[in-house]
């Protein structure tokens, strides 16, 4: 399976990073009429209310409010040679940013309305909402504290204390995933604390500093359920960008001895050896649930499933 099919990945645009060093164009691109806003508050992006939601895109005159009342504007990139940008209406009450948008769509939170997008839709609202996101905690210098303010088209921000000039650039935390099995009919799931109830999921870790992605796998599958596996078990499957708020996932399968687990309980309710049957025969429901579908969890486990590893 390629990792071209996983959601919020492939939004189709051209980023055109050479551009965000250029103000005059970046200016003549907010004033043309074919350009396009998609809009973001309190991390909600704003929707078409179909039942397969798109993303509502503003354009000439009906984006004028929302772009003069934007906490930040952010240069998304170029589809079909027009401009893209991502505006912020988060300071504005429910309202305000409603009238901005001129009552167009309504404003929906994508881990909610994920699963049921285009997939070039999902990834482009999943862009707007990462960098958004990023703009909002990063308004003031980690090394000084001094406010920042945006450039480059809202994809760095610069400390404006003469005397420090740092520069930030949007961070996306690593983070391994992976499927344990057997190499048979068995793989391991668990449950963490913050899962909805019943839901099973693969293991996963964030990357720590000095530690490679493989390495990491290694250390989490010790971790989280005391197995020891080789360095060289981690097969690659696939990376997805995750915007819940910053992660990369980055997902692996793993073949290992089917052996008792031990299980860290600071991690993981519950974890054990699940047979593939088990998995097919799922109710979805408070019982037993798999990860949602737009998830490289799921991803990892239907791979598994459908014999493609």
């Amino acid at each position: 399976m390629s990792g071209r099919h996983l959601p919020y990945t492939f939004a189709g645009l051209d980023r055109a990073a050479d551009k965000r060093k250029h103000p005059a164009w970046l200016a003549s691109r907010l004033a043309d009429p074919s350009s396009r806003f998609t809009v973001v508050w309190r991390r909600r992006n704003l929707v078409t209310a179909d039942a397969m939601p798109a993303p509502v895109l503003l354009h000439g005159e009906r984006a004028s409010l929302a772009l003069e009342l934007a906490a930040e504007i952010v240069f998304l990139g170029l589809h079909d040679d027009r401009a893209v940008f991502a505006l912020d209406l988060s300071p504005l009450d429910p309202g305000e940013a409603e009238q901005a948008v001129d009552s167009r769509g309504a404003f929906r939170d994508l881990r909610e309305i994920g699963p049921a997008m285009a997939q070039a839709d999902g990834a482009l609202l999943a862009y707007a909402r990462a960098l958004i996101f990023w703009h909002g905690r990063h308004r003031y210098c980690g090394a000084c504290g001094y406010p920042t303010e945006a450039v480059e088209g809202g994809h760095s921000r610069i400390c404006t204390n003469d005397r420090c000039g740092l520069s930030h650039f949007p961070r996306t935390d690593p983070a391994a995933i992976m499927l344990v099995h057997d190499g048979g009919d068995h793989c391991i799931l668990g449950h963490h604390p913050r899962m909805p109830q019943g839901m099973h999921s693969t293991l996963a870790g964030f990357v720590e500093p000095g530690e490679s992605v493989e390495e990491a796998v290694v250390r989490e599958i010790r971790e989280e359920v005391g197995l020891e596996v080789a360095p060289a078990a981690p097969c690659y499957f696939a990376t997805q960008p995750w915007p819940f708020p910053a992660s990369l996932m980055i997902g692996f399968h793993v073949a290992a001895p089917r052996a008792p687990l031990t299980v860290d309980s600071e991690e993981l309710t519950a974890a054990r050896w699940f047979h593939r049957d088990e998995l097919h025969a799922s109710p979805e429901d408070g019982r037993f649930a798999l990860p949602r579908r737009d998830s490289i969890a799921r991803r990892l486990i239907d791979a598994w499933l459908d014999g493609a590893i």
